[in-house]
């Protein structure tokens, strides 16, 4: 985070307690954030003299992470309800819902050689190996934009924002609405701008376009069209937003791992004194696919939490007059590896992509982890589902200090 956010920060002083929820993007890794936030509303619900009121004010989103955001921002009227509505739309979609290989015959199936050069050629028509027009369709039918409204209108939340990067000029934008967008400047940093706008499904699309994975979007950014990917791609700063918008607390939920040992190559050998082997095709795709999703986030809680424990040791005359305001950040991630989850659902992936990347060579030796950005089958999201309110309810004091004032 860089000095210049943390100073507009302590120059806004808003009149009450402002908490945001920060969701990382990983495709269907991001059930985890389901499992959580479904444990988080079963605990405040419980919670003596506190109201059900929707427990976030600003929400901030990536990739995935920017439709969980959505739909919440959509339902927030609902109050701990919302983490409900979110729940039960996850166990209603599947791969169909979300991507398709467009005009493969039924007989490709059958051979993984046909089908991987199918998903070549799909790759070179539209830069991408997967239509991904099932979840546009199921984004309108799913997200009440005119629910966000509401939800403005209601007082359940004070703003919402998504991220999305430039495929044309390489900016990391992110786009933010509130129930005023007109009164709110934006903000620009090197690399990386906002600006203040209702959301459309067209941005939500663009910030889940997962490289390679899913086509590019077209959205109008400075009077012109530019072309947008995956939000989680240039993204070095995933609290900014947050903060930007007013957060005295900031919750964040990942979905990927600090250590990923063992993707490339082979533990046994390795542990056996002979040296890992060369990474396969599936295991530098997990190796990228982490990389672009995961591994910013750690670096910017870490420099955060480390701001704020300086801050704190100021005497308190001194951090008085400093254009300083410390941040609290919790971060929930995963205690356990996903893409060993996923390993042992790989079979659920749509026959004609599973024998498509088979035949690329590319769920050989690491493969769980590009599988599980794919894997929207029920069985693989509810364990994901299971493992997230089982990490939140470990950590369920840490939480409730959070929420508290």
């Amino acid at each position: 985070m860089s000095l210049g956010t943390i100073i507009h920060a302590g120059l806004t002083r808003p009149d009450r307690l402002v908490h945001a929820l920060v969701l990382m993007g990983g495709g269907a890794r991001t059930a985890y954030q389901v499992g959580v936030l479904q444990a988080v509303g079963a605990m405040l619900k419980i919670q003596p003299d506190r109201p059900g009121r929707f427990p976030f004010q600003v929400l901030v989103g990536t990739s995935a992470g920017a439709l969980n955001v959505a739909y919440l921002a959509s339902t927030a009227a609902a109050g701990l309800g919302s983490f409900e509505l979110l729940s039960q739309f996850w166990s209603r979609i599947d791969s169909d819902h979300v991507y398709r290989m467009e005009g493969v015959p039924s007989w490709v199936r059958f051979s993984r050689l046909l089908a991987a050069v199918k998903l070549w050629g799909q790759a070179r028509k539209q830069g991408a190996i997967l239509d991904n027009m099932p979840l546009v369709d199921t984004l309108h039918h799913a997200i009440s934009l005119g629910g966000i409204e509401e939800a403005f209108q209601a007082g359940a939340i004070d703003a919402v924002a998504v991220t999305a990067s430039s495929y044309s000029t390489g900016v990391h934008w992110t786009f933010c609405h509130t129930g005023n967008d007109r009164k709110h400047e934006a903000w620009q940093r090197p690399g990386r701008r906002a600006e203040f706008q209702p959301l459309t499904i067209e941005h939500l699309v663009a910030s889940s376009a997962i490289p390679f994975l899913f086509p590019a979007t077209p959205l109008w950014v400075d009077g012109r069209r530019e072309y947008f990917g995956d939000g989680s791609m240039r993204q070095v700063s995933p609290l900014s937003p947050a903060v930007h918008l007013g957060a005295h607390k900031v919750l964040v939920v990942g979905v990927g791992q600090p250590q990923r040992s063992g993707m490339g190559g082979d533990d046994t050998a390795t542990s056996a004194g002979v040296g890992a082997r060369a990474p396969t095709m599936g295991g530098i795709a997990g190796h990228a696919m982490a990389s672009v999703f995961h591994d910013t986030l750690q670096a910017d809680v870490e420099q955060t939490q480390r701001i704020a424990r300086t801050l704190q040791q100021l005497p308190r005359e001194v951090a008085a007059v400093m254009p300083y305001r410390a941040i609290e950040v919790l971060a929930i991630q995963p205690t356990q590896s996903l893409d060993a989850v996923a390993a042992k659902h790989i079979h659920l992936l749509p026959t004609t992509l599973r024998r498509a990347l088979g035949g690329l060579g590319a769920l050989r030796g690491g493969g769980g982890s590009l599988a599980s950005y794919l894997l929207f089958e029920q069985q693989f999201v509810q364990a994901l589902v299971k493992l997230g309110e089982q990490d939140a309810y470990a950590r369920k004091d840490e939480l409730m200090a959070f929420f508290s004032s």
